[in-house]
Formats: structure tokens, C-alpha cells, sequence
């Protein structure tokens, strides 16, 4: 295998796999566009994720644990007041004490009680948080498994693309992806698109459960009023793109045709609380005009209309090229890679396996030097991989990716994690600390050089070759191996 076969086969697992692994650019041989192409007609199914729950149980299980948590603090709150009743002093004692004692005493007596509440509460654990961290191991582990990554760093890219945040609905965030998301990732656009708008995770992060028209019944009877946001971010984040020609009228209208998208309230249903329904009760009756097209159905079908317009839209086509250009290429994607791309999206009718096969098969794709910056997650991800690694502690990995600025399926807006240098640069800093913490546990179990010889193939730089050479440490020499550009950079 010549030395320029290996430079493009670190190439193509830097910028669009998950980076080397021991084996891995020997695997690739000297056809790495091929090997990329190859993977995506694996399956993208997860086998573990058999013993996970669905996200609709998932939902379920934590309101059914809150409920109890809230039935077992009132039953603690009314059993410490009739212990105080039953302590309380007489009316005789109780007129001798001076009024402020008597107070001082009611406050204790509220605090214990409130303090009994707590701890009845707390005694039933929240089933949110080992759920989240399952979800997180099977993804990493996941990646760090994959011969290659580039289908798992697309589930990782239209993860972001359809971001919700577990800060919302913790519950949910792995489920999500995997059933709306990993499901969907190598079909067509506008299935992927039905599904996240349609999952309860995304209806819940975007505050549509309760939006309801004017004139729907719940509306004329609450007087209640319509949420814009789902609207907004769908055509806004997942599809048109800003400044795409729509007005805020199309705004309001599409928001008119999507209220009714909802859960199914747990309490009400123990079998399909936490399910996507639609609630004609909701729903703003009558046809809606959005860009120009009237949609008269009156059901789910007229969002459902709506969304398929959207995926087919020139402008979606454009949107969706330009952000998987940056991501995978460069912060400024070539125009004509761009175009390429919106192109074969067109004319494939949104079939997003023929768009990333364009892709990796142009030429534009690879001119670029290896300069992007790689975000936390496919750094940290990158670096575990080089070593062999195939499986982590989910509590220590959420949160060095919490330390690092990308906490896991929490990302600060819908717009969901940039993909620009100068949006992570700054928190360079904290890798190093990332990178020493991981250098010290690994120190007995990794060595540099054969990192830099098999895993690598020796495409590193020389530089770096040198300074690994001469430190002091193994643990500073893999510091400095995982803190060079030919790890940061793709």
C-alpha cells in the first residue's frame, strides 16, 4: 500500500468517519472513496437497542415514577402534620409562650415537614438519568466500533440538524434519535423529515403540545392562543433555511396546520401515554395557505402536505447540501461541491444515500487540506478509537462532553451545535486537560509509537513524530499525540 494510498485512506476516516482504528486504513485498501460508499449499504441498526425502551415508554415510565415521587411527598407532608397535631401544646401552654416563639415554631414544624416531602420523594429514584446514559453508551460504543463512521457520523449530523434537547425531555433524547433519526438517515429526505416532526420528543422540545388555533374548540373554550415555534424552526433550521422567501404570514399559517400535533397524555393512557396523536380538538379548522399553495384538508394530512412540500423545495435542497458540505468539508464549503450535492438531492427526489455517495465520490471533497476543526465529540470519539477502545463509562464520557461545550443531545438552541472553527476554538484549552486525564488511565495499555506506526500508518507529521519522540512520559507523549493537528483536524 503506497504512502499516498494511506494519506487519502486517513483522510477519509478523518473527515468523514470517526478517525483510525487499529486495522482500520489497512481495511480501507487502496480504494477509500469505495470503502466509504460500501458502508453505507449497511444496515444502520443498532442490536443492543433491543433492550432499550421505546421513547413513548421511556415518557411513560418517568411520569409514572414523578407521579409516585408526588404521592409519596404529600402522604410524608400530611403524616408530619398530624404528628405536630398531635404534639402540639394545649391552648393554656400555647397562650403563655410569647408570640414570636409560637411563630418560630410553626416554621419549624412547616420545615420538617416540607423537608419529610423531600426525602419521601427522593427515596424513588428518577429513571430518566440511567435511561440517558444507556442510550449514550450503545451510541458511543457504536461509533467506536464502526470500521469506518461514516454512517454513524451522518446519524451524528442530522442528529444536530434535527436537534432536541435532553435538558427538556431527558427521557426521550436517545430513543429519538434512534427511532427517528439512525431509522431514516440513509433514506429520503422527507421521511426522515416526517418522522422528527412528527416524533413526540421534537413536539414536546418545540412547544407544540398545547398550541392550539383560534377557532378550534380548545381554543374558543381555554382561550388559549398558537404557538409559532415549530413552525418557525421547521422551515427556519430543517429545511428552506433562513432568508428563504417565506413571510411571518407563512409562519402563522403553518403553525395553524400543525396545531393538534400532540402526545397522548400519560396519565390518561397507561398503554399509549407518551405516543404521537393528533387532536382534532386542537386544530384550527379550515385550509391554510403556505408559500403561495392552499392545503384544505382538515386532519393530519394538511401538515403532513405541508411538510412534503417543504422537503421538496429548491431551497431545501440548497440548506441541506450546504450544512453537509461544511460539516464534513470545510467551514466554507467549495461552491461547486455545494451545487453537486443540492443537485443530486434534486434529482433524487431528497434520497440522502445518493447525496452522501456525491459526496465522497467528488473530487472537490478532497482538495481541501485537513484543517476543520473537529468539534468535542468527534475528537474525543477520535482519540478513543486510536487506541483500540471499544467500550466507555457513560457518566465519564457525558461528562467530558459536557466539559468540552458539546454535552450530549444538549445542545443551547434548536439550531443545535455550530459546525465553524471559531465557535470551539476557544475551548482548545480544556482538551488538553481531556487529553492528559485520558493519557494518564491509558498510559499502561497504549503506546504512542505503535499508535503513530500500525493505527496511523506513520501519516503523521514529522513534527509531531519528533515531539512524541522526546517527551519526558508516556503519558505526555500520548498527551501530545492526541493534541496535534493530525488529531484535531480533518
Amino acid at each position: 500500500m503506497s504512502n499516498s494510498a494511506k494519506a487519502e485512506a486517513v483522510l477519509a476516516l478523518h473527515r468523514f468517519g470517526m478517525g483510525p482504528r487499529p486495522g482500520s486504513i489497512a481495511a480501507l485498501g487502496s480504494d477509500p472513496r469505495g470503502a466509504l460508499i460500501a458502508e453505507l449499504d449497511r444496515p444502520l441498526v443498532l442490536a443492543a437497542a433491543a433492550s432499550l425502551p421505546s421513547s413513548a415508554k421511556a415518557y411513560r415510565t418517568v411520569a409514572d415514577a414523578n407521579a409516585r415521587r408526588t404521592a409519596r411527598a404529600k402522604q410524608a407532608q400530611q403524616q408530619a402534620k398530624k404528628q405536630q397535631v398531635a404534639s402540639a401544646p394545649t391552648s393554656a401552654d400555647d397562650q403563655a409562650q410569647p408570640q414570636s416563639q409560637t411563630q418560630g415554631q410553626a416554621g419549624q414544624e412547616k420545615d420538617a415537614a416540607e423537608m419529610a416531602a423531600k426525602q419521601a420523594a427522593d427515596a424513588i429514584p428518577d429513571p430518566g438519568r440511567p435511561m440517558y446514559l444507556q442510550e449514550a453508551k450503545l451510541r458511543t460504543e457504536a461509533a467506536l466500533a464502526a470500521d469506518i463512521g461514516f454512517a454513524e457520523r451522518l446519524v451524528w449530523f442530522w442528529s444536530n440538524h434535527f436537534c432536541i434537547s435532553a435538558n427538556r425531555i431527558q427521557s426521550m433524547s436517545g430513543a429519538y434519535e434512534r427511532e427517528a433519526v439512525r431509522a431514516n438517515a440513509l433514506g429520503r429526505f422527507v421521511d426522515l423529515l416526517l418522522a422528527v416532526e412528527g416524533h413526540p420528543a421534537m413536539l414536546f422540545y418545540l412547544d407544540n403540545l398545547g398550541s392550539m388555533g383560534a377557532n378550534s374548540t380548545a381554543g374558543i373554550n381555554r382561550s388559549s392562543g398558537l404557538n409559532e415555534n415549530f413552525a418557525r424552526e421547521i422551515m427556519e433550521l430543517h429545511t428552506l433555511g433562513v432568508r428563504a422567501g417565506y413571510t411571518q404570514n407563512d409562519v402563522i399559517s403553518f403553525a395553524n396546520v400543525l396545531t393538534g400535533w400532540t402526545l397522548v397524555p400519560p396519565g390518561a393512557d397507561p398503554q399509549h401515554g407518551g405516543d404521537f396523536t393528533f387532536n382534532p380538538r386542537l386544530h384550527e379548522p379550515g385550509g391554510q395557505t403556505v408559500l403561495g399553495k392552499r392545503y384544505e384538508q382538515d386532519d393530519v394530512e394538511q401538515g403532513r402536505a405541508v411538510l412534503r412540500d417543504l422537503a421538496a423545495h429548491p431551497a431545501t435542497a440548497t440548506h441541506v447540501a450546504t450544512k453537509l458540505a461544511r460539516h464534513f468539508v470545510a467551514d466554507e464549503p467549495p461552491p461547486a461541491l455545494v451545487e453537486q450535492m443540492a443537485k443530486a438531492f434534486r434529482d433524487g427526489d431528497g434520497n440522502l444515500k445518493q447525496v452522501a455517495t456525491l459526496m465522497v465520490s467528488s473530487d472537490e471533497a478532497w482538495r481541501a487540506p485537513p484543517s476543520k476543526l473537529k468539534r468535542p465529540g468527534e475528537w474525543v470519539v477520535g482519540m478513543v478509537r486510536a487506541t483500540g477502545i471499544t467500550q466507555v463509562d457513560p457518566v465519564r464520557f457525558t461528562g467530558g462532553q459536557e466539559l468540552l461545550g458539546e454535552a450530549l443531545w444538549r445542545p443551547p438552541a434548536p439550531k443545535g451545535y455550530p459546525d465553524d472553527e471559531a465557535s470551539w476554538i476557544d475551548g482548545v484549552g480544556r482538551r488538553l486537560d481531556v487529553a492528559n486525564n485520558f493519557a494518564e488511565r491509558i498510559t499502561g495499555m497504549a503506546d504512542p509509537q505503535v499508535i503513530i506506526e500500525d493505527v496511523f500508518a506513520s501519516q503523521i507529521a514529522p513534527e509531531v513524530k519528533q515531539a512524541v519522540g522526546r517527551a519526558e512520559s508516556r503519558q505526555q507523549a500520548l498527551a501530545l499525540l492526541f493534541m496535534s493537528a493530525d488529531f484535531q483536524r480533518r
